[in-house]
This record gives C-alpha cells, structure tokens and sequence, in this order.
C-alpha cells in the first residue's frame, strides 16, 4: 500500500498567527477519498464554521476524481469535522473573541482515516508578514555563510 500524501496549508503559516492546533476527523466519500489520496486537494481558502452544534470544513477544494463518474461529489462542498462535543463549545467560545478564526494546517491519513489539523488563528498584520520574510531572509543568511566557513 502506497503512502498518502499529506496535504499542507502553506499559505496559512504566512498569513496567520497560530495560537493553538488540535486535530479532527473529516466525512469524505468515497471518491473524495481516493482524490485525496492522489495528492488532489486544496485547503488554501478552507476555513471552519459553527453550525447547529457541528463543525463544518467551508472551502476545501478536492478535485473529481478521474475514475470515478456520477459518484463524484461537488469539490467545495461544505465537509463534516467529527469533534467532541466540548471541543466545538470550546472553539465556538475562543471563535467569537474578536479576530480569530478556524482554519485547517493539514490533511492527512491515520491509521486509514481522514484527518485534519485544524488551527486556531490569528490574522497578521503586512508589517508582521514583512518582518517573518526579513527573519527567514537573515536566517537564510547566516546558514548560507556557516556552509562557506
């Protein structure tokens, strides 16, 4: 059996402060599955929402997959988080402080299951962005001239 991609929400780390992570299962069909495991996904623009007592992933893009035909789902449908229910109360309260939001870090497989690795974020300022990209730049540096030396 073949290893399952894991899929990483890079832009993420760039335009949030993570204050805290934890990780959920996701309902996928079938054929999203196997889309997945592809390494077909998308979660750039996902983010989490609060309804009716459940958390839903919004946003998620997974492609159709090529195999399959009329058991393809639609590729940003809204998909089922599976939390404790404390957790989502938890989330809920920590969500409508101002600012923060839900977004997912990671998509991967464990043990055959879906999962997701969600975050709990804060958005950052241009001045933040520009300052990580100096620091990266500086570290970049500094490696560099270690190598040299």
């Amino acid at each position: 059996m073949t290893n399952a991609p894991t899929i990483e929400n890079r832009r993420a780390r760039h335009e949030y402060h993570i204050l805290e992570s934890l990780e959920a299962g996701v309902v996928l069909t079938g054929t999203e599955v196997k889309a997945v495991r592809a390494g077909g996904a998308s979660l750039t623009e996902a983010y989490a929402r609060f309804r009716d007592g459940e958390a839903w992933l919004l946003g998620m893009h997974v492609p159709p997959y090529r195999q399959g035909s009329f058991s393809n789902s639609e590729p940003t449908r809204p998909r089922k988080l599976l939390l404790h229910k404390a957790e989502i109360l938890r989330l809920q309260s920590r969500v409508a402080e101002k600012g923060l939001t839900i977004v997912p870090l990671r998509l991967y497989f464990t043990r055959g299951k879906a999962k997701v690795q969600l975050g709990l974020v804060r958005g950052k300022k241009m001045w933040d962005k520009r300052e990580a990209v100096a620091k990266r730049d500086v570290e970049r540096e500094i490696a560099a001239h270690a190598r040299r030396s």
